[in-house]
C-alpha cells in the first residue's frame, strides 16, 4: 500500500522560507514521477512542481519559478519542496502525489497522479 506523507508547513511570514517534504512508503520515490499541488480555499487544486521518473526533468509552474525547487532523497525515500520569497498568494494546503506512468516529462494534471497525500497547510502572512 502506498502512502505519502507531508511535513514541515506551517505559518511564515512574507519573504520567508519554509521546506515541506513527503516521506513515501510501498513506492520508492525515485522510481516514479513525483509532484507537489496546491489549493487554495475557493480554488481548484493546481500545479506547483514535479520531477519526471528519471529525474531528468522537472518543472515549475510560472507562479513559483525561480522561488520553489523540487527534489528527492532516494535514501530517505522522500521529496522535497523548498519555497522561498513567499508570497500571501502562496497560502494553500499543499499536497504531493506519484504517478506510476513512466513518461520522459512531468505530468502537470491532477488526473494523472495514481497516489495523494493528505497535504499540509502553508499560511504566509502580510
Amino acid at each position: 500500500q502506498v502512502q505519502l506523507v507531508e511535513s514541515g508547513g506551517g505559518l511564515v511570514q512574507v519573504g520567508g522560507s519554509l521546506r515541506l517534504s513527503c516521506a513515501a512508503s510501498g513506492r520508492t520515490v525515485s522510481n516514479y514521477g513525483m509532484g507537489w499541488f496546491r489549493q487554495a480555499p475557493g480554488k481548484e487544486r493546481e500545479f506547483v512542481a514535479g520531477i519526471s521518473w528519471s529525474g531528468g526533468s522537472t518543472h515549475y509552474a510560472d507562479s513559483v519559478k525561480g522561488r520553489f525547487t523540487i527534489a528527492r532523497d532516494g535514501a530517505k525515500n522522500t521529496v522535497y519542496l523548498q519555497m522561498n520569497s513567499l508570497k500571501p498568494e502562496d497560502t494553500a494546503v499543499y499536497s504531493c502525489a506519484l504517478d506510476t506512468g513512466h513518461t520522459a516529462w512531468v505530468q502537470t494534471w491532477v488526473r494523472e497522479y495514481e497516489y495523494w497525500g493528505q497535504g499540509t497547510q502553508v499560511t504566509v502572512s502580510s
